[in-house]
């Protein structure tokens, strides 16, 4: 049990470098296969695009999100955005904000 607490506390603090060291933030959303919408806030690493923050809106009208400071019943994508390959569509930030803060 150990050894996963541990690997948390250090995923938890990569995000948290990631987040504060962002220079670059990329905003996209995507529609779940059953209806929902997800809301991604990337940023770059390693080549690739990690979500930061993630905020997820159930067709029932439920908000729930995820970052590394803010975590309610699950974690952050541990896959790479790939918008070439992934069916996002990009937003402007406001637009991620206010889905936010609801």
């Amino acid at each position: 049990m150990v050894a996963l607490e541990q690997i948390k506390v250090e995923r938890m603090a990569h995000f948290r470098s990631l987040d504060e060291r962002a220079t670059l933030r990329k905003y996209f959303r995507h529609v779940g296969e059953e209806g929902g919408l997800w809301y991604f806030e990337v940023v770059p690493d390693r080549g690739e695009l990690v979500a930061i923050m993630q905020a997820e809106l159930t067709p029932a009208g439920r908000l729930h999100r995820y970052a590394w400071e803010h975590l309610e019943h699950g974690f952050l994508t541990d896959q790479a955005i790939d918008p070439e390959e992934d069916p996002l569509e990009v937003i402007p930030a406001e637009e991620f904000q206010e889905v936010w803060n609801r």
